[in-house]
């Protein structure tokens, strides 16, 4: 396996600024969204930095998992949960009783899971510092 972490940590960091640039622009749906995929390809990038394969979609089940190699907080545990509840909602109106996704975000959810990434993204780039 090729290692390219780098890729996954520069990816990472475009989805935030995506984020970030919803977030200004009011899709705070897509947001929250952009927030949890640019912290689950942070932490894919500390498993190809380790030479480890990492599948799924879920932030919390990849750095549970890395817990058996790295240190991880409770604290980024319960922030990956968060963001994970922004996987699927963000992006299909039957995930809600009543309409659509884009009407069910709010600004200070959006500023809250970005600022959860930005925390995930620290770690991950001190992580992937000492590797």
């Amino acid at each position: 396996m090729v290692e390219r972490s780098k890729d996954w940590m520069d990816q990472a960091e475009g989805d935030l600024e995506h984020a970030k640039n919803d977030l200004r622009s009011g899709f705070y749906d897509w947001a929250c969204f952009s927030a949890q995929q640019s912290a689950k390809k942070a932490v894919k990038a500390v498993f190809q930095k380790l030479g480890a394969e990492a599948w799924g979609y879920s932030v919390f089940d990849l750095l549970n998992n890395l817990k058996d190699r790295i240190q991880v907080s409770e604290e980024l545990l319960e922030y990956a949960l968060e963001l994970d509840k922004a996987y699927i909602p963000t992006r299909y109106p039957n995930a809600h009783p009543s309409s659509s996704p884009r009407r069910r975000y709010t600004k200070k959810e959006a500023e809250r899971l970005i600022g959860y990434t930005e925390a995930i993204l620290s770690f991950c780039k001190g992580v992937l510092s000492k590797i």
